[in-house]
């Protein structure tokens, strides 16, 4: 593969997961695995880096290129300030003395975002929300003004308005500083309006590149073709059933206890969730988004019976989900969650078989021999893999294949409830519209009803009925999922719609071009 990077130019690497995206940019910092060799030549203004030695590349790194990861809180040092992190690349380097290298975290703190007076050097990273945790790795990427900025899926993880703001200032520092700037993504819609020129790869070959708006319009080879399909990927749900409610949600509170600020005084509260209320009827695929912080994972804890709540109440099927602060595991076992991280929630020890069957501890009287086996088999087969798949281990299974063995863990016992707790949003766009796709099938077949839980307002878009709008602990919009979307009322609905990143129809780029 052969692709260049021109000074203050951004070149966005996309492709699906396995395409070489992320192995290009460890090759470029020097830091590929045991056992992997770069051949060829990768030359930073004009030396090849594939002749260093280990110990020029480590003054290479941090200095001349600097690296932004796709998770912040394990780029960050959990026991160290942001402060002390941000001078660490400076004083490795030996660039300056210590007081001044303080003195240019400060800067490059406030640079990106995190004022002195609302974030001191002497927070820690636990103290910051996700979008600012990706900040400070920004800031310790750039403190030495390198050639070259690598980010390597910066904001996959983030919500949408905060996924614009960290664009925004990527932009705006290759702008200001003049480096080149390598952005790997797997959606084309992230770098649409950021990138100057675009590569796309597979199996670790390029299968296209050009200028951004000449390669969306023209889009030449089947496989970039395929992405941009993808990344505007539709799924076709079959229509919800006559309204008949199933989980209802009456002025839910749930107030979390402050550390107190002087010895002796009284703890303050938090209040997460302000008196939500609304109905999900059977059968129907309701949506929930909002930023990062709004109370979605606070209030989808508290509908599991995870958390106790302070007021209002839960009940689903019209028995609460709380015997008072403990689940009502009568009602606990009709509800099933899918998480974001599919190998995060499982045990790799286990196989397959025994990981898809916890759910059975839920039941008074679990199947077991031929039937338990059996029940094993038409889950796997449901999600669109083999009977045979339950012997094997979860390490030996793709991003997408782990999140459709989620998906028959959560089915096994066929419950009335499943909730998608972010379950697409770390999967390339591809296997993400493979997953969409296998939702609307289980839909006609199981009839299912879910409360889809993300910030990707796209997804939520094409796989749901309705949809309901949180900031600050309260839905300050809800109803038709399309009608929300296509007019909305909150200006705060409104603002994330306008964050979400859209792919510029090919036509109109044409028609720009010509």
């Amino acid at each position: 593969m052969t692709f260049g990077i021109e000074p203050g130019e951004i070149v966005a690497v996309t492709g699906e997961s396995g395409s070489g995206k992320s192995m290009t940019a460890l090759a470029v910092m020097g830091l590929l695995p045991e056992r992997m060799e770069a051949r060829g030549a990768i030359r930073l203004d004009g030396q090849d880096l594939l002749t260093l030695s280990e110990a020029q590349m480590c003054r290479v790194r941090g200095q001349s290129v600097g690296m932004v990861f796709q998770e912040p809180m394990t780029a960050l040092n959990p026991v160290k300030t942001i402060g002390d992190q941000v001078a660490e690349t400076i004083l490795v380097h030996k660039a300056m003395p210590p007081d001044q290298a303080r003195a240019r975290a400060r800067e490059v703190l406030d640079r990106v975002g995190l004022p002195a007076e609302r974030f001191p050097l002497s927070r820690y990273p636990h103290e910051l929300s996700g979008g600012q945790r990706q900040r400070v790795v920004i800031a310790m990427a750039i403190a030495l003004r390198p050639k070259l900025l690598i980010a390597d899926e910066p904001t996959t993880a983030l919500d949408v308005t905060t996924q614009a703001q960290i664009l925004d200032l990527l932009k705006g520092l290759v702008a200001d500083f003049g480096m080149g700037m390598l952005m790997i993504t797997h959606d084309l819609a992230v770098v649409a309006d950021m990138a100057d020129r675009i590569v796309v790869m597979r199996h670790g070959e390029v299968m296209e590149q050009g200028p951004t708006r000449r390669l969306l319009a023209e889009m030449n080879h089947p496989y970039t073709r395929k992405l941009f399909a993808a990344s505007t990927h539709k799924v076709d749900l079959p229509p919800p059933p006559p309204p008949a409610p199933l989980l209802e949600v009456r002025e839910v509170v749930r107030d979390y206890r402050l550390p107190r600020t002087r010895l002796f005084a009284q703890p303050g509260t938090y209040r997460a969730v302000k008196g939500v209320s609304f109905t999900l009827n059977r059968g129907e695929r309701l949506g929930l988004v909002g930023e990062s912080g709004c109370g979605k994972s606070t209030l989808t804890r508290a509908i599991l019976g995870l958390e106790p709540v302070q007021g209002g109440q839960i009940l689903l099927d019209g028995e609460p989900v709380l015997t008072g602060t403990a689940p009502n595991l009568k009602v606990r076992r009709k509800m099933q969650v899918v998480f974001q991280d599919p190998f995060g929630s499982f045990n790799p020890r286990h196989r397959v078989d025994r990981l898809i069957t916890e759910p059975f501890h839920l039941l008074d009287a679990p199947p077991t021999g031929r039937a338990r086996e059996a029940a094993i088999g038409e889950a796997l087969e449901a999600v669109g893999l083999r009977a045979s798949d339950s012997r094997k281990y979860i390490h030996e299974f793709s991003g997408g294949q782990r999140q459709r063995i989620a998906i028959a863990r959560a089915l096994i016992i066929r419950p009335e409830l499943i909730l998608f707790d972010e379950a697409v949003s770390a999967l390339d766009v591809s296997v993400r519209a493979q997953i969409l796709d296998l939702l609307a099938e289980l839909c006609r077949a199981y009839n299912l009803t879910y409360l889809f839980i993300s910030h990707d307002l796209s997804v939520v878009r094409t796989v749901t009925d309705r949809v309901m709008v949180m900031q600050s602990g309260e839905i300050v919009e809800q109803g038709v999922t399309q009608e929300v979307f296509d007019n909305p009322a909150h200006p705060y609905t409104q603002k994330l719609i306008a964050a979400a990143p859209v792919l510029p129809e090919p036509e109109a780029l044409r028609e720009r071009l010509s």
